[in-house]
């Protein structure tokens, strides 16, 4: 037992020696190539086994002939860990290497389209995750040109929409300053219509601003749907009049909803004068308010025809008023993106289908708390 247990501390004195030779190695070289790094590896284990052979042949005087067998055995047992460390270490550094250039595509706008061939566990993970980071930087690509594209045709319609008001304004005004105006009453009339409009106009701009910025604050309290419900149909009321639709209030659940009283009035209201304004004269425009599983489902139902499929998913983009609407009456293109951001802001969120004869408004909001 002794014998045995002087043989461990020779043997362990000598492997603890090169094991921290070898770590004093690997930190010299925690820089260079992994083929380095797993050489130093397999060279420490087999200068620690001979290390320790000799430190033990040393303690129990082994005869030179014994000694030189057990070394001859350690030196081709070095041999053969080494060549095993380079190969693996090249393979290693390969497939390192074709990741790396693979990843690249990154900034070239491109795909992630990981080597082919077997690799490791953990570049096998690596590869996954930069295939699923291309995947959400080209869909933030992909967003990002939508918001673009968006963004150009929003400044071309609204300097459209400003040139047509504008240029009515100036010719009435030099009318009225030349006193040409056969009825300068109605001239001053509809430059204040022409002016509330361009009001109304700019407001929108700055609310959507808002929403983009995320600077839109708001003050929600308890309210109930009914009372939210009434006061939009209300003040739509007079549009539907000079439209000649008719506004109905369907079933509307007296539900308490926590929300911005002032902001979902104007979400209700741009919903309301969008139906109205695509539904024909003797046409009818529905409104409902009800619960659900996910919530509260406020909708607007009009007699527009429907949407065409591929505009539907930019019904409440920025700027978009559908490939039949490019006149002012239609607008800036700005209130259902102003909807959008309103009820997101909420937690809540704006969707639209195609209904028999019409189209369906929906903004589903979190329930109040009971």
């Amino acid at each position: 037992m002794n014998d045995t247990l002087l043989i461990a501390v020779y043997a362990f004195a000598g492997a603890a020696a090169t094991g921290l030779a070898g770590a004093g190695a690997l930190r010299l070289i925690r820089r260079r190539s992994l083929t380095a790094s797993l050489a130093v590896v397999a060279a420490v284990g087999v200068v620690a086994m001979l290390a320790g052979t000799l430190a033990v042949a040393w303690a129990m005087f082994l005869s030179p002939h014994d000694l030189s067998v057990v070394t001859t055995v350690v030196a081709m047992a070095a041999v053969v860990s080494l060549a095993t460390a380079l190969l693996l270490g090249r393979w290693v550094v390969a497939r390192s290497r074709e990741l790396a250039v693979a990843a690249r595509s990154f900034g070239d706008d491109g795909d992630f389209a990981a080597p082919v061939g077997p690799t490791t566990a953990e570049l096998d993970h690596l590869s996954r995750e930069l295939a699923a980071t291309s995947a959400r930087l080209a869909e933030s690509r992909e967003r990002e040109r939508a918001l673009e594209t968006s963004r150009r045709e929003l400044v071309a319609w609204i300097s459209h929409d400003l040139r047509t008001p504008l240029a009515g304004l100036r010719a009435m005004s030099e009318a009225l300053e030349d006193g040409v105006a056969a009825d300068p009453g109605r001239y001053l009339r509809q430059i204040r219509t022409e002016v509330e409009r361009l009001n109304d106009m700019v407001g929108d701009l700055f609310e959507l601003s808002r929403i983009h910025a995320g600077a839109l604050a708001l003050a929600p309290s308890r309210i109930s749907l009914y009372d939210l419900v009434g006061d939009a149909l209300a003040g739509a009321d007079p549009l539907a009049r000079e439209y000649g639709v008719r506004l109905v209030g369907g079933r509307i659940e007296p539900v308490p909803v926590e929300v911005d009283g002032k902001e979902m009035s104007r979400v209700l209201g741009n919903l309301l004068v969008n139906a109205i304004r695509r539904t024909p004269a003797d046409g009818t425009v529905a409104v409902s308010a009800e619960r659900s599983t996910e919530g509260v489902v406020l909708s607007v139902t009009d007699g527009c025809g429907g949407i065409p499929d591929d505009d539907l998913p930019r019904v409440f983009d920025t700027g978009w008023r559908g490939t039949h609407a490019r006149t002012p009456p239609a607008g800036a293109g700005l209130g259902l993106a102003i909807v959008r951001g309103i009820v997101e802001a909420h937690q809540g969120r704006a969707t639209v289908r195609n209904i028999p004869g019409g189209c369906r408004f929906e903004v589903v909001l979190p329930a109040a708390a009971s």
